[in-house]
């Protein structure tokens, strides 16, 4: 089986972008890490790789994201 291929700069780019702007809405609600993993069942090592760039989320970790925080899927991706 093929290896995938690993991502390319504009990818990387945009994932930070994303981890970024999920942080922003997250700290503007005033809530930790460890609020939104308490909401959301994802645990903080894969949260937080996920804020940093470093994880490409599912669409289903993104709306658990959302609901946990309390916004649109929309506002998490903008």
């Amino acid at each position: 089986m093929p290896r995938p291929t690993p991502p390319d700069d504009r990818v990387i780019a945009r994932r930070r972008q994303v981890g970024d702007q999920i942080r922003r809405v997250r700290e503007h609600h005033n809530l930790s890490q460890q609020d939104v993993c308490g909401r959301s069942g994802i645990d903080v090592a894969s949260y937080s790789r996920i804020e940093q760039g470093h994880s490409s989320p599912l669409l289903d970790t993104l709306i658990r994201i959302a609901d946990a925080i309390g916004v649109d899927l929309a506002e998490l991706v903008r």
